[in-house]
């Protein structure tokens, strides 16, 4: 589609494709409803050969450049600097974002497909590889914050059945 346009043509018609589709996930992501993000959905359950997270921090050594990379916060988003509450509720809340967050990068990535398919070969490569950058580190930085957090959800409500169980059996 792209091919026989000159090379900032081609450059432009690029970024236009990459904007539109982008803007277009990001509006997609915002005003989709609560259950498409989900925890639950399948798209977003642990997978075997992730063991618990620790594939990330094995193999990528996520711990070392996750906090260097920048993060987008919405007005009243989550920011992964730190936890602002430590209720299930807010935890729960965050474990919500990081579903949007992966959705929202992972549907980004499609994009490179396309870039690819409707360009000559070396410019596809170098869009592609762009747009893979711009959105997979993030898409895992969300995966690994869900193991963190669903561990800290589980820590957060034994802690929570414990203090029941005291207060039943003292009251």
């Amino acid at each position: 589609m792209l091919k026989n346009l000159s090379f900032l043509n081609m450059y432009l018609w690029n970024l236009f494709i990459i904007f539109v589709w982008h803007l277009t996930v990001f509006f997609a992501c915002v005003y989709l409803p609560h259950s498409k993000f989900t925890p639950e959905k399948e798209r977003f359950a642990p997978r075997e050969w992730e063991h618990g997270g620790r594939w990330y921090r094995e193999k990528l050594k996520i711990q070392y450049w996750k906090d260097k990379v920048p993060q987008h916060i919405g007005k009243g988003g989550f920011s992964k600097e730190h936890l602002t509450d430590i209720s299930i509720e807010y935890v729960d809340e965050f474990i919500f974002e990081t579903c949007r967050g992966e959705w929202m990068h992972m549907k980004n990535c499609i994009c490179a497909v396309v870039i690819l398919l409707i360009n000559p070969l070396l410019v596809g490569l170098v869009f592609s590889f762009m747009i893979m950058l711009g959105n997979l580190p993030f898409a895992i930085i969300q995966r690994y914050n869900r193991f963190r957090l669903q561990i800290l959800r589980k820590k957060l409500l034994r802690d929570s059945h414990e203090n029941g169980m005291s207060q039943t059996v003292t009251a």
